[in-house]
């Protein structure tokens, strides 16, 4: 079994970075292969709803030139998927976020008929990241994208929030970093139960 961790924020050493490692080091510790992309010089373009998706044979985003595929074909392979994010304005980054429309977009391209795409039953969810507040709205606008393509979404102790501002505060963050081991003990948990 495969778990992914996609790390979106810009800043080399992150607290994103961090909260996604913690999660993956416990996925580890649980027997299970682990794999992080960071986001941070890489480039994806924001999806076009050109639709072109939906006519391509294998139904993947027809957007060239940019590090997208590689990093989708990465996706589809996974069986579990964590993403991590800095709270921008109340929002994740929006270069994690285009690579989430982009994945998502080709299996609901055919609305209202679609049915279960390449994410269907994979297991996984968002950790965001901030100083103080916002982290509710970048949580769910993460969480409702995992909901719609059909993931199965482990809880925690708590959301999977970290506090943290200056690069190295979430290793300060006690209350966070238990949230997000106790949130991959769960997924570790359903990967075992799924498979």
């Amino acid at each position: 079994m495969l778990a992914l961790g996609i790390v979106g924020s810009p800043r080399a050493g992150s607290n994103s970075e961090f909260y996604v490692s913690t999660a993956l080091e416990t996925l580890q510790a649980q027997g299970i292969e682990t794999r992080m992309i960071l986001l941070r010089g890489k480039t994806i373009r924001p999806c076009e709803a050109d639709y072109k998706c939906r006519g391509a044979p294998d139904h993947r985003c027809q957007i060239e030139g940019d590090d997208f595929l590689e990093i989708y074909e990465q996706m589809v392979a996974a069986d579990a998927i964590v993403v991590g994010s800095p709270v921008h304005f109340s929002a994740p980054h929006p270069t994690l976020w285009s690579l989430l429309v982009r994945a998502g977009f080709p299996d609901k391209a055919g609305f209202p008929n679609y049915g279960p795409g390449v994410f269907s039953r994979k297991v996984g969810g968002p950790i965001t990241v901030a100083r103080r507040a916002g982290q509710n709205f970048a949580f769910a606008q993460l969480l409702l994208w995992f909901h719609i393509n059909d993931f199965i979404v482990p809880g925690s102790i708590y959301w999977n929030v970290g506090v943290a501002r200056s690069i190295g505060d979430a290793a300060k963050d006690e209350e966070g970093i238990r949230i997000i081991r106790r949130f991959a003990e769960n997924i570790a948990w359903l990967l075992e139960k799924t498979r």
